[in-house]
């Protein structure tokens, strides 16, 4: 049976938090219901999540995050180009993210390094930027026009 990308629903919310621990990524600010993620399904098990925040013209890619016994197949690259067609499709003008190590596989996906400064009020607003990640952290940008 193939993999299959689907919106998280509310029920996946246990399989979620399991799933950014397993990859060290917070879990305290995501939203209820999990609007704007997606979960990758292999078999009806829950191997990848990843999730696009909504800010007006912006969005925050964030929890990205694939079971270790299923890294190596594209599955996060899946997801990522999900979203990133979703922002698109929704005509989001650019998308941010915060890694602590992640930056090298990002920029792969079209996202450069930023300085924190130059990052929109609706983002640097978020818990996530303002609380949960440390100021240390790498803020990467991808336009989308």
């Amino acid at each position: 049976m193939a993999m299959q990308i689907e919106p998280a629903q509310l029920a996946d919310t246990e399989a979620v938090i399991a799933l950014l621990e397993q990859g060290h990524l917070l879990t305290e600010d995501l939203p209820t219901g999990l609007p704007g993620f997606v979960i990758a399904k292999y078999e009806q098990t829950p191997v990848g999540v990843a999730g696009l925040e909504r800010f007006g013209p912006v969005g925050l890619l964030r929890s990205v995050a694939v079971d270790p016994h299923h890294q190596g197949k594209q599955i996060a690259a899946q997801l990522v180009g999900r979203l990133l067609e979703s922002a698109q499709a929704s005509s989001l003008q650019e998308v941010y993210l915060i890694t602590n190590t992640a930056d090298h596989y990002f920029e792969r996906h079209g996202f450069q390094t930023v300085n924190r400064q130059e990052v929109p009020a609706a983002i640097q607003q978020t818990q996530q930027f303002s609380e949960l990640c440390p100021s240390s952290a790498i803020v990467m940008k991808r336009s989308l026009n």
